[in-house]
């Protein structure tokens, strides 16, 4: 490759590491004020989420962003004030950016609001609530990890229209597994408190299934009817049946193990090689089989 090839290499993924930094900057600062109260825990994620992007303070809006917290650090500015105009630039910066991606922007976001809730090492009731209502204003998101798991988490901790401790403890177990905290102390707080809770695969809630020319695969024990004739309805339907997870997989039906735990958490080989390959960005929607039957017996 030229020295000129090189170059324009560098200037492009430079910017595109500045669009997806922006993404999840966004929705850190989102996440960072949804219980409305900015603390000095937060500041300090915040300076160090910067701090972790160094290589961009160079390029704007990174510079500005620098120069806004260590004002607010130094001068006392009233932290909601340097949320506002935090966020005020990031959407500046999103007009302007012609390397703009709505999915993977908004993905960046999700990430950047579990990021903003962590940051303090508390799970409120009102920043779940508000991440509800980001979730509920987001469906185009539906078939992306993680919006579909974290949805379908958070609609099993407000089914009940309360939230207890146990339940912020799973939220948060979950939330550490793409968020990194820069606090050390913070981090800690999560890891000693998460330390008991195993998240590591979520059903999709309230899952859309196309089935024309789509491939389905199925993982563990069946309480409903049993795998061959799940296959003869996928068949009838349009879809594929197949014996194994490929990047071509289109939906895996999980069977119900009958475990305690289930709302939170699905077990198995082919889920968690379904889990990389989201994790990877292919779009597999994991399905509980009760779920799946519902959608059959509505189509029959």
């Amino acid at each position: 490759m030229s020295n000129i090839d090189q170059e324009m290499l560098k200037i492009y993924t430079s910017k595109s590491q500045a669009d997806k930094a922006i993404g999840s900057l966004k929705g850190l600062l989102l996440g960072i004020q949804a219980d409305e109260e900015v603390n000095e825990k937060e500041i300090i994620e915040l300076r160090k989420w910067v701090s972790k992007h160094k290589q961009l303070v160079n390029r704007n809006p990174f510079n500005e962003f620098m120069t806004i917290i260590e004002e607010t650090i130094s001068n006392k500015i009233p932290p909601k004030e340097t949320i506002e105009d935090l966020f005020w630039l990031c959407q500046k910066y999103e007009s302007d950016s012609y390397y703009y991606n709505a999915v993977t922007t908004d993905l960046q976001i999700l990430q950047g609001i579990c990021h903003g809730i962590l940051a303090d090492g508390i799970i409120t009731d009102k920043e779940i609530y508000d991440l509800q209502k980001w979730l509920d204003e987001n469906e185009h998101l539906n078939t992306y990890y993680p919006y579909d798991e974290i949805r379908s988490l958070v609609l099993s901790v407000l089914s009940d229209n309360k939230i207890n401790e146990e339940e912020k403890v799973v939220l948060m177990a979950f939330f550490k597994q793409f968020v990194q905290i820069q606090d050390d102390e913070v981090s800690q707080k999560i890891q000693d408190t998460t330390i008991d809770v195993n998240i590591f695969g979520l059903c999709t809630s309230e899952p859309e299934v196309i089935f024309e020319g789509k491939t389905f695969c199925i993982t563990g024990v069946l309480q409903r009817g049993n795998r061959e004739n799940l296959h003869k309805d996928i068949i009838k339907f349009g879809g594929i049946p197949t014996d194994s997870i490929t990047k071509k997989t289109d939906y895996l039906i999980v069977g119900d193990n009958g475990n305690p735990a289930w709302a939170f958490s699905c077990y198995g080989r082919k889920v968690e090689k379904a889990i990389n390959l989201r994790k990877e960005g292919h779009t597999i929607m994991l399905i509980h089989e009760f779920d799946f039957s519902d959608l059959i017996d509505d189509l029959l």
